[in-house]
């Protein structure tokens, strides 16, 4: 099942996605909620950021080859680091390339939406707090990442974490699942998350030993080498499978 996030003339509504368009419900799926009789068209329909999360949790280094393209050794376990919630954007809506950078870069990624509260869960009962999954794109100023030397600032720009299409509750991130990143039609990052050194199932079991996360929270499981600069009026696609396309233009500040 494909979970959207609409905005339909003044309406703002989660729905189940079907060929012909959104399915609308009444509520949130964290919560409660039930299907109405309403299908909203494709035409009609603006896609928003498919969840609102309180944080944004994600794991830098989580690909051999992407940590190897920075002269970076894997670590030994998950590297944790956040990003604001402000930081959260939908598709199509515009990556700001900030003043105070000459170097952003894309990063294609899962990420995985928890669907109740979680603190303390075993890898093994790690899918009983799994809503979904959806694709992310975890846009850095590289250039104040090495400047830093920690990575706040350089990850946590306002439009710095697009997220959908949609969440799909059905997707098994065991799986080879392609992750690919298209810069204006061009391929840049081609990986599979069966590749990820630090699967899902730890990353929550690592995460939830010192943090609970509350539903609809997100973590960015880690990007495949191929990471680059992009400019305005850039077009980025990260595509994932079983999950979509999701595509935002870089803007000028």
């Amino acid at each position: 099942m494909k979970i959207v996030r609409i905005k339909a003339g003044d309406d703002i509504a989660y729905g189940v996605a079907d060929t012909e368009g959104v399915l609308v419900y009444n509520g949130s799926p964290f919560v409660a909620w039930e299907p109405t009789e309403t299908v909203v068209p494709w035409s009609s329909v603006k896609l928003l950021s498919p969840v609102l999360p309180t944080k944004v949790l994600c794991v830098g280094k989580n690909y051999e080859d992407h940590a190897a393209e920075f002269d970076g050794e894997v670590p030994l376990e998950p590297l944790i680091f956040m990003k604001p919630a402000t930081s959260v954007i939908g598709q199509n809506d515009p990556v700001v390339h900030p003043r105070l950078s000459s170097e952003v870069h894309h990063e294609a990624e899962l990420a995985v939406v928890i669907s109740r509260p979680a603190r303390n869960v075993k890898a093994e009962d790690a899918s009983r707090f799994i809503f979904g999954y959806t694709a992310a794109n975890d846009v850095t100023a590289r250039d104040l990442q090495r400047r830093d030397g920690q990575w706040t600032r350089a990850k946590g720009f306002d439009t710095f974490c697009p997220l959908g299409p949609a969440i799909e509750t059905e997707l098994d991130p065991l799986e080879r699942l392609a992750v690919i990143c298209r810069v204006n039609g061009d391929v840049r990052q081609a990986g599979f998350t069966s590749d990820m050194v630090f699967g899902v199932a730890e990353i929550v079991e690592y995460i939830t030993a010192f943090m609970t996360l509350l539903p609809g929270d997100v973590i960015l499981t880690g990007t495949p080498s191929g990471v680059g600069k992009v400019e305005p009026g850039d077009v980025m696609e990260v595509e994932v499978d079983g999950i979509g396309t999701l595509a935002n233009r870089v803007a000028a500040p």
